[in-house]
């Protein structure tokens, strides 16, 4: 078995890609980090011959459900509260996918137009672009079929396509 500081090394930009593409910058860094810690308490059971960097990216995956259940349950701000708070659906006030507030540079632009696509097709496209999985992984970790995980990832791609030909001059 691999020490785990060279796991770290080897699959952890991968890992860090899916975390940034899943949750945005903000969140990326934390989840990341759990992702990590989390591993490294479990790397000793790890079957031998086991494909470290989908198991890495089925915690990274764990982590970010994590993040956005933290993130629906943290109060969001308003300017002003509604007269009536019948008026307002419950938690539709304000919320928006975690971490698009902040970044680096060029990786705003990247997150910004990820967050326009649907939460499958942008998971699709991060674990088998971003982390490497082959799409029979990938149909594991969201549920359904390969084939269907196939075309979200390409449904993804092709608007992700679009909207860098609409913003190039």
């Amino acid at each position: 078995m691999k020490p785990f500081e060279a796991i770290v090394r080897e699959h952890g930009p991968a890992v860090l890609r899916v975390c940034r593409a899943v949750l945005g910058p903000q969140d990326a860094e934390d989840a990341w980090s759990e992702t990590f810690l989390a591993a490294l308490r479990a790397y000793p059971g790890l079957a031998p011959g086991a494909n470290v960097q989908a198991w890495l990216v089925t915690i990274a995956k764990h982590k970010a459900i994590d993040s956005h259940r933290a993130a629906a349950r943290r109060p969001v701000p308003v300017a002003e509260l509604p007269a009536d708070d019948r008026d307002t659906p419950s938690g539709a006030a304000g919320r928006d996918v975690p971490g698009v507030d902040g970044g680096r540079g060029d990786n705003d632009a990247l997150w910004a137009a990820l967050k326009t696509l649907p939460r499958r097709q942008r998971e699709a496209l991060a674990y088998h672009h971003l982390g490497g999985l082959p799409y029979a992984e990938v149909a594991l970790l969201l549920g359904g079929t390969e084939a269907a995980c196939r075309r979200s990832a390409a449904d993804g791609m092709k608007k992700l396509r679009a909207l860098t030909l609409e913003e190039s001059p």
